[in-house]
């Protein structure tokens, strides 16, 4: 799909040596992929780097540059390797300070046994400003076009409602699928990629299945205006048949 004028483009980068181990297994980017989408903000790139602020600070840099938000999960918690609110301080040349609403908080749960490990999590880059946590434990925070949460998926999700309205809104994208039954990618790909050519504003993909009754693909379209994206859902049926594909079927989502 093209990008289109005025589109919302965000990345996101996960943060995390326990990610790239293979240890634990990442849901957030499914999450965060549905709620932008909701929004009206397409997701462009995702990255995943190590627990080392070298590495974070440029794939940050990068990535704000390119887009116009970035969201970071991971690395905010209270042990020595949760480096997020470093890496992020210094990728904008900033200190980091205990944020007073922060200290409240933790005061409010623990009392004065705050100790070092819990006083971490208080700490947020100057000129920022918080994302709220409504599930446990301390508020994530936002500075420039970058959102900073947790990587803790049912806290990440808490932080997201928190987001939204911060964000500027596109047009949203509409998808529909065309399922072909029987018939392998190699039959259907130049009719695919004629109509592809036909609406270059339109993603079209083809995600192959292969099941206990049988294989085919189903047809991917998205696009931002519904009237175009159903058009092309007749057309390409019509297209597909024209090219003797028979068992070819428009289906929901």
């Amino acid at each position: 799909m093209d990008r289109a004028e005025g589109a919302v483009r965000a990345a996101v980068l996960i943060i995390g040596d326990e990610i790239l181990s293979g240890r634990t297994q990442d849901t957030n980017l499914r999450d965060i992929a549905l709620y932008l989408g909701a929004h009206g903000v397409d997701l462009a790139e995702a990255r995943t780097v190590p627990d080392v602020q070298e590495e974070i600070v440029a794939a940050l840099n990068a990535l704000r540059g390119r887009y116009d938000y970035v969201i970071t999960t991971g690395g905010i918690g209270p042990t020595h390797d949760d480096i997020t609110a470093d890496a992020v301080a210094a990728a904008f040349d900033t200190e980091l300070y205990e944020h007073p609403d922060i200290l409240a908080m933790m005061t409010a749960r623990w009392g004065d046994d705050i100790n070092p490990a819990r006083r971490r999590m208080a700490r947020v880059p100057v000129g920022g400003e918080l994302v709220k946590n409504p599930v446990q434990g301390p508020p994530g925070f936002t500075i420039g076009n970058v959102f900073v949460l947790a990587g803790v998926p049912q806290i990440m999700r808490g932080m997201l409602e928190d987001v939204g309205h911060r964000l500027r809104h596109g047009a949203v994208v509409v998808a529909r699928t065309v399922r072909v039954e029987g018939s392998g990618e190699s039959a259907i790909a130049a009719t695919l990629e004629g109509v592809a050519k036909a609406h270059p504003a339109m993603s079209l993909g083809s995600y192959p299945f292969f099941e206990a009754g049988g294989y085919g693909s189903n047809l991917v379209l998205r696009g931002r205006d519904p009237a175009e994206v159903n058009a092309t859902v007749d057309e390409l049926i019509v297209a597909l048949r024209g090219a003797g594909v028979e068992n070819v079927r428009a289906v929901e989502g």
